[in-house]
C-alpha cells in the first residue's frame, strides 16, 4: 500500500525503487524530457529496474511541469530524490517545500556526500578516494548499490516516523 514518487536518476534511486516495488510498493518516476541517463548507458538494466514503475516525463523547470507534478505528490507517501539540494530548492522541491505543500509526505534524499551535499560526485569518485580502484574501472558500482540499500532502509524507517520525516543518504558515506 505504499506509494513512491521518485525524481532519482542513474543507479541508486532506481535500484532502491525497484527493490521497494518488488516488495509491493507502487511507484511513479519523474524523468526530465531527455530521460534518465541510465537508459542510454544500459537499456536492458534500465528496463529491468523500471519494470512495474510508471515513468512520467515532466519538465520541472517549467510551470506546466511543476503544476502536473502536484497531483502526483498528493498521492505519494514517500518522495525519493537524487539531485543536489540547491537544484531541488531552485525548483521548489526541497524536502521542506514538499512537506509544506504536502504535509503527509516523507522524503528520502540521496546525495553524494552528506558532509558536502552540493558537491557532485559519483561511485567511481568515492571508490577512488577509498583506495578501491586499480588500473581498470570497477566491475560493479559499490557506492551506488550500497547507497540504494541505505535508501531502502531510509524509506522503511521514514514510514515508521511521523509525516514530514526526511532522511538523507550519502553515497560517499
Amino acid at each position: 500500500g505504499v506509494s513512491l514518487l521518485s525524481f532519482a536518476l542513474n543507479v541508486p534511486g532506481p535500484v532502491a525503487v525497484a527493490r521497494l516495488v518488488a516488495e509491493g510498493a507502487t511507484a511513479v518516476k519523474i524523468e526530465p524530457p531527455a530521460g534518465d541517463p541510465l537508459a542510454a548507458y544500459s537499456r536492458p538494466w534500465y528496463d529491468a529496474l523500471h519494470a512495474g514503475v510508471t515513468v512520467v516525463p515532466l519538465d520541472l523547470k517549467r510551470d506546466a511541469g511543476r503544476d502536473a507534478l502536484e497531483p502526483l505528490l498528493a498521492r505519494a507517501d514517500v518522495v525519493i530524490t537524487s539531485q543536489r539540494p540547491g537544484a531541488l530548492a531552485r525548483l521548489g522541491l526541497s524536502p521542506a517545500a514538499l512537506v509544506a505543500r504536502h504535509p503527509h509526505l516523507r522524503v528520502v534524499a540521496i546525495v553524494g556526500d552528506t558532509a558536502a551535499p552540493e558537491v557532485p560526485g559519483h561511485d567511481v569518485t568515492y571508490q577512488a578516494e577509498a583506495g578501491l580502484l586499480r588500473a581498470d574501472l570497477p566491475a560493479t558500482f559499490v557506492a551506488d548499490l550500497a547507497g540504494a540499500a541505505d535508501a531502502v532502509t531510509a524509506v522503511l524507517l521514514a514510514l515508521r516516523e511521523p509525516a514530514g520525516a526526511c532522511h538523507v543518504v550519502g553515497l560517499r558515506d
